[in-house]
């Protein structure tokens, strides 16, 4: 095998779209790789220094959107451009945005899905930014994207993950098996 040292390569990245207000109250959105689930309730996501940090040093209410191959190009967008340097930037993505309705933040429509979240701790802080563990306060599931039983069906979505090797975006494929169930095959 070989050795690569010490690189942030935890696969499979999720491509989060965290949603927040500025200052002003338009909407904002930035892109993070770096999170995942904590505990039942909870989430963790590793934050920079950019707007979006500002704007939940304001208010502790965002949302967190899972990005799609649909979605993907403004995706990455709002990942290299900061709403510090360009006040259009979300009018260049051309998704809709609603206010939350259990949350103070926007919530994407372009997105099959969107948890509504709130800070409970800020981890680490310092110039560079901090970790949030946040409480899932609600997830909302856009109705294209239930199941015949009314569950959110995660293959109609077409969710993206983030590479860190290469740098690109892979789209997650089919249904490999079933968790919790398969490896009984081997009691």
């Amino acid at each position: 095998m070989k050795s690569f040292g010490s690189r942030p390569w935890m696969l499979p990245q999720p491509v989060l779209i965290i949603g927040t207000y500025n200052a002003d109250g338009a909407p904002n959105a930035m892109n993070a790789a770096w999170g995942g689930q904590w505990d039942r309730g909870e989430i963790m996501i590793s934050m920079g220094s950019h707007a979006t940090t500002e704007n939940l040093a304001r208010c502790a209410d965002f949302t967190v959107a899972f990005a799609t191959k649909d979605t993907m190009v403004a995706s990455d967008f709002v990942g290299i451009v900061s709403a510090r340097n360009d006040p259009q930037k979300m009018n260049k993505t051309g998704w809709t945005s609603v206010k939350s309705e259990n949350v103070n933040a926007p919530v994407f429509t372009d997105f099959p899905m969107t948890m509504e979240c709130r800070i409970k701790e800020k981890m680490d802080e310092s110039e560079e930014g901090y970790y949030i563990l946040a409480e899932v306060v609600n997830i909302l599931v856009d109705e294209n994207y239930l199941d015949a039983s009314g569950s959110p069906d995660v293959a109609k979505m077409n969710l993206i993950t983030y590479e860190p090797v290469s740098h690109s975006y892979f789209a997650l494929g089919e249904k490999v098996g079933n968790a919790f169930a398969d490896g009984k095959k081997l009691k």
